[in-house]
């Protein structure tokens, strides 16, 4: 029995790593007391955790892995706002790492904004590459949303700090690039790197929302990201259409 009082350990067990939690489990293990086989139990049960995380990564990097005994640059491409009455289309074009273990990594849409942005700053720390591109609402009315999403995507294709030399792409082939393109259905919720590339581009995208809410405040593009919400939609029969807006998608509302 360690000598310590169940309330340190407790302490210690809350201030611990995640790494740190095998030795903090064999320590305490055997020493008996319930309040401390509570705490190791739980410990157990944030390892097991841990555990499952780390067998979806790595099944997550099932297209990276093959690709990477071949090359040492895969993009992973991702759009955000095809479908939104307001701003910009954003696509990302991510290039992780060979060693990449970032946990949590998932289709953007599956994660809370909170861990959204928590995964944000570790990719943009770790990655090898990370460029953003931006189609305004004006370009998307003047060549269709499908073309504006393209041409997105080769710019943040062309912005990448080092050449891809695969590009694995959300269920889509992009015109106009000479780079090998896998395309992969669903492909932010398998594989590694365009889940990464969804983490960005929505990011990227809601804070530039965020911003247009402080410049049309009666649209409340910060809560709605500029989709067609009720309240979205009834403030565009109220007011009409702000600069932001994509006249070729308001038509029914106004």
């Amino acid at each position: 029995m360690s000598d310590k009082k169940i309330s340190e350990i407790q302490k210690e067990y809350k201030e611990i790593s995640i790494d740190g939690l095998p030795n903090f489990i064999e320590e305490y293990i055997s020493d008996g007391r319930p309040g401390v086989s509570k705490i190791i139990g739980v410990a157990q049960k944030r390892m097991e955790k841990l555990r499952i995380e780390q067998e979806r990564i790595e099944k997550l990097k099932e297209y990276e892995n093959q690709y990477w005994q071949t090359y040492d640059y895969i993009g992973g491409i991702d759009e955000v706002g095809r479908g939104p009455l307001a701003g910009p289309v954003v696509t990302a074009c991510v290039i992780l790492p060979k060693d990449c273990n970032i946990l949590y990594i998932n289709d953007s849409k599956k994660l809370s904004a909170a861990k959204r942005d928590e995964l944000y700053d570790i990719i943009m720390k770790e990655a090898v590459s990370v460029s953003i591109g931006v189609v305004s609402e004006q370009r998307i009315d003047e060549i269709n949303i499908l073309q504006a999403t393209y041409e997105a995507m080769r710019q943040a294709i062309s912005e990448a700090s080092v050449e891809p030399q695969v590009l694995l792409n959300d269920a889509v082939t992009i015109p106009g690039v000479n780079i090998q393109q896998v395309p992969i259905i669903k492909g932010d919720a398998k594989s590694i790197s365009i889940g990464a590339a969804s983490i960005i581009a929505k990011v990227t995208r809601d804070r530039m929302m965020v911003e247009y809410d402080n410049i049309y405040p009666e649209y409340h593009f910060a809560s709605n990201k500029g989709y067609g919400s009720a309240e979205h939609i009834a403030a565009l029969k109220e007011y009409g259409p702000c600069p932001i807006h994509r006249r070729s998608f308001i038509g029914n509302f106004i």
